[in-house]
């Protein structure tokens, strides 16, 4: 169980074993002291204050990477994956695949774990053991003692949170972050900032140009948030996409004509997949010492929406999960929750529930979560439930929010490059064309397409759009859509 994720999956998982080579030194006052860290990237620590109402206190150190430009340097491409709680030191390692040779030409690659994430002063919450069990929980409940459990299991995972990270709690959400990361443009000896942030990572650019917009070169924000609406209405709007995702995987499946399910229409699909993962409840299904249960079931199936690409491992998983084994359910949901083969877990699951609950907007009472997950079952009847209980830590969290749910204009910063694609599952459409519009300089680029974020997934109209934005400083035209591939 986690609050919701806003996260890229194609290279993050692939990347995760070089996380802890960075371990840096420390950043003098006017700048970064580089080390080198391995196949090519230099590694450093940057110290802020924990509290910037307290600049001359307490100090903590962000993990920082860069990949050194090739050629003819303009600057740094700062570079964010989402989340929240996804780490920026991995991301960047991945650099050669996630940008193209000619932006990385010109610039080096920076990646940071944001605070509270990773190596920069992780939260810390529960053991693994009590993690397994926490994200096991039924979040979608139906009896009375079902609904106990999660609230208490909620609880306790907040008490978790403010026993183990306590003095760090209130100081973790993005507009801390968007501050660590102005002093790190600083350090970096950039005068303004060019940035690469998808899914959560929008959210991040976008509250750093609001609060920064004179310190604005080219924000690319791929696969965005709009901040403007209620954190429940985010769950609600992203259990769509993922249904909406769903059926445009079905109606691929059943079109290939390898689809293991009984029905040949996409909603007698649906219908089994619905019967699939409520059987789960009663009956979680073995996988190899563990079960699958009606949460892990769901996140397992879920988890390979996010990627077109991964659409025949959903095919399997669902042959698989409907013949009675529930390996590849949990190998998917332990990919997005980052929980390794022998048990342990990141901080991921830890610093995203820490930074979805201090950004605020949450509410405190139990019941309207209950009434708001009765409503998105009813609209997204797979994931809607589920998605909405996911947040019910915040509910009880300890930290107070430091962010209200409001439109971020940015006056007065340089064009902004907002990209969504129709059919992405974790952050819809409407929500980039909103951010755009919403954004006094804000240019939208849309993208015909499947799975999580645009950029550098197979589209040259959008690599071609992003790459001149960033080298050049000049958006596409405002409005334009890309074609879809395949």
């Amino acid at each position: 169980m986690r609050s919701v994720w806003f996260r890229t999956l194609n290279v993050v998982a692939a990347t995760v074993l070089f996380a802890s080579a960075c371990a840096g030194t420390e950043a003098p006052a006017d700048g970064l002291s580089w080390s080198d860290c391995g196949d090519g990237f230099d590694c450093a620590k940057l110290s802020v204050p924990l509290d910037y109402g307290q600049p001359n206190g307490e100090r903590i150190k962000i993990s920082v990477v860069r990949l050194p430009a090739t050629g003819d340097r303009i600057g740094s491409l700062v570079v964010n994956p989402g989340g929240p709680g996804s780490s920026g030191v991995t991301y960047a390692r991945a650099a050669r695949s996630i940008v193209s040779d000619e932006v990385r030409e010109r610039f080096d690659v920076v990646g940071f774990d944001p605070r509270g994430v990773g190596e920069s002063a992780p939260v810390e919450c529960l053991s693994d053991s009590r993690l397994d069990a926490f994200i096991a929980l039924d979040t979608t409940p139906d009896t009375p003692q079902e609904r106990a459990a999660l609230e208490q299991g909620s609880r306790e995972f907040a008490k978790g949170c403010q026993s183990g990270s306590g003095r760090l709690l209130p100081h973790v959400g993005t507009v801390d972050a968007a501050r660590d990361m102005d002093r790190l443009r600083q350090a970096l000896g950039d005068q303004k900032l060019t940035y690469l942030g998808k899914s959560y990572g929008t959210f991040l650019g976008a509250v750093y140009a609001d609060m920064f917009p004179s310190k604005v070169r080219a924000l690319v924000l791929d696969g965005a948030l709009d901040p403007a609406i209620s954190r429940l209405k985010l769950n609600a709007d992203q259990a769509m996409g993922f249904e909406r995702a769903l059926r445009a995987y079905l109606e691929s499946c059943l079109a290939e004509g390898d689809c293991p399910f009984r029905s040949h229409t996409v909603d007698g699909a649906l219908a089994e997949v619905t019967e699939l993962l409520h059987r789960t409840d009663a009956r979680p299904l073995p996988a190899d010492g563990r079960q699958a249960g009606e949460s892990l079931a769901t996140l397992g199936a879920l988890t390979p929406l996010y990627d077109r690409g991964s659409w025949p491992e959903l095919t399997e998983t669902f042959r698989q999960a409907l013949n009675g084994d529930g390996r590849l359910l949990l190998r998917n949901a332990d990919q997005l929750i980052d929980r390794r083969a022998n048990g342990a877990y990141s901080n991921q699951t830890e610093a995203n529930m820490a930074i979805n609950c201090v950004d605020g907007g949450y509410p405190k009472d139990v019941s309207a979560y209950a009434a708001a997950a009765t409503e998105a079952e009813r609209q997204a009847p797979r994931f809607g439930a589920y998605l909405m209980w996911s947040s019910l830590p915040c509910a009880f969290w300890p930290a107070k929010p430091t962010l209200t749910n409001r439109p971020l204009t940015a006056k007065g910063a340089a064009p902004i490059l907002v990209i969504g694609t129709e059919r992405d599952p974790a952050t819809p459409y409407g929500w980039a064309q909103a951010l755009a519009s919403e954004l006094d300089s804000g240019v939208f680029l849309g993208y015909d397409g499947d799975g999580h974020t645009a950029y550098f997934n197979g589209s040259t109209c959008v690599d071609d759009a992003v790459d001149h934005y960033l080298l050049a400083g000049t958006p596409p035209q405002d409005g334009t859509v890309c074609p879809g591939i395949g």
